[in-house]
C-alpha cells in the first residue's frame, strides 16, 4: 500500500514539475546567480589551466588545500634564467571563487620577477574579483599557492647550486 502511495506522489510531483515554466539553463547557472561577473568570467573562461614539468629545475610547484571546504589548488610557475616568471599554470578542485582566484593568480604572476610575485596578496585578488567575505579563503589559497610554488622553485635553485659547487671541488 505504501509503495503505491509513494508512486502516486512521485507521479504527481513529476507532473507538477513538467507543467511549471522553465527558465533557460543560463539563468539557472549557479555561478551566474551567486558570483560577481569577474568570477564568472574566470570560471567559465579560466586562463592558464594545465601543468608544467614538475621535474624541471626552473619550475616551481605549489599544492595547497583548505580542509574546511575541500578546495585544492595546484599552481606552477616557470622561471627563466633572469628570474622572470615566463609561464604559470594551475589546476584547481573547488568552487567558482577558487577557480577564479587561481586563474587570476596565474595571470598576475606572469612577467613578474620571483620577488615581485611574492608581493601579490590575497586581499588584492579578493578585491579584483569582488569576493564576498565568505569566499576570502579562496583568495588566501591562491596567495599560499603562489608562495608555495616560489618556495619550491627557490629550493630547486639552491639544490642546483649546491650540486654545482660539489662538482667544482
Amino acid at each position: 500500500m505504501a509503495a503505491a502511495g509513494a508512486g502516486r506522489l512521485r507521479r504527481a510531483a513529476s507532473a507538477l514539475l513538467l507543467r511549471s515554466p522553465r527558465l533557460p539553463a543560463r539563468e539557472l547557472s549557479a555561478p551566474a546567480r551567486l558570483y560577481h561577473k569577474k568570477v564568472v568570467d574566470h570560471y567559465e573562461n579560466p586562463r592558464n589551466v594545465g601543468s608544467l614539468d614538475k621535474t624541471s629545475k626552473n619550475v616551481g610547484t605549489g599544492l595547497v588545500g583548505a580542509p574546511a571546504c575541500g578546495d585544492v589548488m595546484k599552481l606552477q610557475i616557470q622561471v627563466d634564467e633572469k628570474g622572470k616568471i615566463v609561464d604559470a599554470r594551475f589546476k584547481t578542485f573547488g568552487c567558482g571563487s577558487a577557480i577564479a582566484s587561481s586563474s587570476l593568480a596565474t595571470e598576475w604572476v606572469k612577467g613578474k620577477t620571483v620577488e615581485e610575485a611574492l608581493t601579490i596578496k590575497n586581499t588584492d585578488i579578493a578585491k579584483e574579483l569582488c569576493l564576498p567575505p565568505v569566499k576570502l579563503h579562496c583568495s588566501m589559497l591562491a596567495e599560499d599557492a603562489i608562495k608555495a610554488a616560489l618556495a619550491d622553485y627557490k629550493l630547486k635553485q639552491e639544490s642546483t647550486k649546491g650540486e654545482a659547487e660539489k662538482e667544482k671541488k
